[in-house]
């Protein structure tokens, strides 16, 4: 009888030890990200702007020592864009125009960014507490998020399954929206990457612009939002080499320029210093620089700049261009 109780209280404390703690099963996935040399992730990324939704394709892939690349593919219209970061700096390159921005940035150090094991991993012990819930063996994560160019962004949701596999994440906004999604369908931890998956010259294509684009900019895009008391005051278009460029001139209260024109592939590849960062807006990835935002959408580049809007008020403008649905002329 008392071998029976010793054998009983052995089986106890082993299945006791085996079931894992909500904590436990966090604590699992932090080991997993910080023990990975190198990574690869494989998802789509949804962007919701009020009525629209703007999809990607993300595959993302991480080498210790500080080397990110994130293809981001529109679903829409197959535009890629890559943010890359090595040894030799911070790049956001668009293959089909042969053209990069350099920036110089804590990126992505200095923000939450959903679909980095990393970043997610700093936001869930920024967590005084853990907020865990549970459901259908699934564990959601509650984090607060920092996005310092995106203030309305404030928390996340992890979601983790039984074996701490990231499955999901949903940022929202303070009404409990969902801003921000990413769908996770494989994640390989033993990738084996090395540094020449990193290197600018791989995401060069030589012959990708052998054909000029001469597409005239036919159509003016107007912001669908603009600051209290601020008005269109002037409308200038000019020619250019291959095309027509539009000077909108925005004044009052809070005065800025929006400059619309058509994007034209370089023949030579052409890296563009930015002092600022990169950042996701709607259908693109955009370069944040002090008081300006240059970005590419639907074959059109744009360059907004104003001397007293904030970064937040000129994502805001961006984003309602993003949104229109009809030009005007």
């Amino acid at each position: 009888m008392k071998r029976f109780w010793v054998l009983f209280l052995l089986a106890f404390l082993i299945s006791g030890c085996g079931k894992k703690t909500n904590e436990s099963v966090v604590k699992d996935f932090e080991s997993k990200v910080n023990s990975s040399k190198s990574y690869k992730l494989d998802g789509s990324l949804e962007i919701f702007n009020d009525e629209d939704t703007f999809t990607y394709k993300i595959d993302v892939a991480y080498l210790k020592g500080d080397n990110y690349k994130v293809s981001l593919i529109n679903q829409i219209n197959n535009h890629e864009q890559v943010i890359l970061k090595n040894s030799e700096g911070i790049y956001v390159v668009t293959p089909s125009l042969n053209k990069s921005f350099k920036f110089q940035s804590d990126w992505p150090n200095n923000g939450s960014q959903s679909y980095l094991l990393s970043s997610l991993v700093k936001d869930i012990k920024s967590m005084k507490e853990a907020n865990i819930k549970v459901k259908d063996e699934e564990y959601m994560v509650k984090t607060d998020v920092n996005y310092p160019n995106n203030q309305e962004l404030v928390y996340q949701i992890i979601y983790l399954d039984k074996d701490s596999n990231l499955k999901k994440v949903e940022v929202f906004n303070d009404s409990d929206v969902v801003k921000i999604k990413l769908v996770v369908n494989k994640l390989d931890y033993k990738a084996g990457l090395d540094e020449d998956d990193f290197k600018l010259d791989n995401l060069i294509k030589e012959d990708c612009c052998s054909e000029a684009n001469t597409s005239s900019l036919e159509d003016i895009i107007y912001p669908l939002y603009v600051p209290t008391d601020t008005y269109l005051s002037s409308k200038e278009l000019i020619d250019v080499e291959d095309g027509t460029r539009a000077i909108l001139t925005f004044g009052g209260a809070k005065e800025f320029v929006l400059v619309e024109e058509m994007s034209k592939p370089l023949e030579e590849f052409e890296v563009i210093p930015v002092y600022g960062e990169p950042l996701m807006l709607n259908d693109t990835i955009a370069a944040l620089s002090g008081n300006s935002l240059y970005w590419t959408s639907n074959n059109i580049d744009y360059y907004l700049a104003s001397g007293n809007l904030t970064s937040n008020e000129l994502l805001t403008i961006a984003e309602s261009i993003g949104s229109t649905i009809t030009t005007l002329k």
